[in-house]
């Protein structure tokens, strides 16, 4: 935008700080939502993360200075790497298993539509006159930060947070409320009461394994319990899944996408297309192409399950980079020339970005959601969301000094990092589909030895689950 460089006359390094605060602010938010939201609620602390999110989104929108902008970003960054890690643990707590994945792909699919508009806005106005070219976009993102704000509002609270906390009537009532179920049926909805007896006994499990019961008596906020639930994470019964959360992190910013997405039109011009207006609009293209592939995620992830994706999506964004890596290698001097495998090259980044939008777009979020206890979920989430800002920033830093050296070797860099994505998921990460919260212990093997089974079937019988299924069972056979 004409306006905005005139303007501000940027140096490098204001252009680095400029997109490394909104990176580092977020790196800080996730880590920080980890620690409050255990304390307080998940609603709130994401109603709390829009208004610091609105907060920098004004400052950039009336910015009258580089430092206003930078400071801007890096307090917008505070509320989005908060947001990025609330979202998809509030989502995982209140979802039913069978739909969980389909309904947490809906915030990829919430993430790109917002990328897609952000972006088609900033085309549009890119030739209006005056500082209006780059405020309009700026200001355009208040309304999402708003909307969402105001929308936690109406939401039941994690019934899964009150079960831990002690509050379980507080819980089913919230549960009912996510099942629609009146009041009167709660009470009398055997499906509803073995949910909710479920996450009672996961819960109770929890405290008597770990022996911290502290959950409710110690002094929670202090420096001891927060470094103690930190290191919780890196202990033997968890650490397989802190590797998981992640690493899939890892893998996500380093499959090349938001390279893509940060230096779009100068990866088009890597590959030949001339001319700010086709650079742009192929640019722009990565987005609505990655917009359209989160739709078939959104239907089939919890049908197909996790690590097929996962497999196949690597195979065809490794497959993609190794042939522009190839193409860029053996034709970048002539392009003109060789238009067809420029063209080639442009298709193939499509093809990348379609498999990682049934791939490593969603499964990025929904695994790290997914495969931790309660007690741990907050941190282990926030941890997991930390790996993916700290490999963004990475990922911003290094990809111009890259592209500098060697557009091919670039290419070869991001299809190195999906075939290892590909070994990862074949032989590390389980299958996580159609599998609730409270039985994610049985996948990892971390209450299957005979102390902690006995242990929790004494819970499940001491709670009244194992009746409550048997009367059940009888009713149901007497009505048939």
């Amino acid at each position: 935008m004409k306006d905005f460089i005139t303007r501000w006359h940027l140096s490098a390094w204001d252009t680095g700080l400029m997109t490394a605060s909104l990176e580092l602010g977020s790196l800080i938010g996730a880590l920080t939502a980890g620690v409050l939201t255990d304390k307080y609620s998940r609603r709130q602390s994401i109603t709390a993360a829009c208004t610091v999110f609105c907060v920098g989104s004004a400052l950039q929108f009336g910015a009258q200075s580089p430092s206003q902008l930078i400071l801007g970003r890096g307090i917008g960054g505070l509320g989005v790497g908060a947001l990025s890690m609330l979202s998809p643990l509030y989502m995982a707590e209140i979802s039913p298993p069978e739909v969980r994945g389909s309904l947490m792909a809906l915030e990829q699919f919430a993430i790109v539509l917002g990328a897609v508009l952000g972006f088609w806005t900033g085309f549009f106005t890119r030739d209006i006159e005056g500082s209006a070219s780059w405020r309009i976009p700026l200001g355009i993102q208040l309304i999402p930060g708003f909307l969402l704000g105001f929308g936690c509002l109406a939401l039941p609270p994690s019934p899964r947070l009150l079960v831990a906390q002690g509050r379980v009537d507080e819980a089913l009532r919230a549960l009912a409320k996510l099942r629609l179920r009146t009041a009167a049926e709660s009470a009398t909805d055997p499906l509803l009461q073995i949910e909710l007896l479920e996450m009672q006994v996961e819960a109770a499990l929890i405290a008597q394994t770990t022996g911290n019961d502290d959950m409710h008596t110690a002094k929670p906020g202090t420096l001891q319990a927060e470094l103690r639930s930190w290191g919780r994470l890196f202990e033997p019964q968890l650490l397989r899944r802190t590797l998981i959360g992640v690493v899939m992190m890892v893998f996500q910013q380093w499959s090349g996408i938001n390279a893509l997405l940060y230096y779009g039109p100068t990866l088009m011009r890597s590959l030949g297309l001339q001319g700010d207006s086709a650079t742009l609009m192929s640019a722009g293209g990565i987005g609505i192409v990655q917009f359209l592939a989160v739709l078939p995620a959104i239907a089939f992830i919890d049908r197909l399950g996790r690590r097929p994706l996962l497999r196949w999506g690597s195979t065809a964004m490794a497959l993609s980079h190794l042939l522009i890596a190839l193409l860029v290698w053996r034709y970048s001097t002539d392009w003109p020339t060789h238009w067809l495998a420029a063209w080639i090259s442009v298709g193939c980044v499509y093809t990348f970005t379609a498999a990682y939008g049934v791939s490593y777009g969603p499964i990025g979020w929904i695994l790290p959601s997914e495969v931790f206890p309660l007690s741990a979920r907050s941190k282990g989430v926030a941890l997991s969301t930390a790996s993916n800002w700290m490999n963004n920033f990475l990922i911003g830093l290094l990809t111009p000094v890259f592209m500098e050296h060697s557009p091919s070797g670039t290419f070869l860099v991001f299809a190195a990092a999906c075939s290892l994505g590909y070994l990862w998921s074949t032989y590390f990460v389980p299958e996580t589909a159609n599998i609730s919260l409270e039985e994610m212990d049985a996948v990892f093997g971390s209450s299957v030895g005979r102390e902690d089974v006995a242990l929790k079937q004494q819970i499940e019988a001491d709670l009244g689950l194992h009746e409550l299924v048997q009367r059940w069972a009888r009713e149901s056979t007497t009505a048939s």
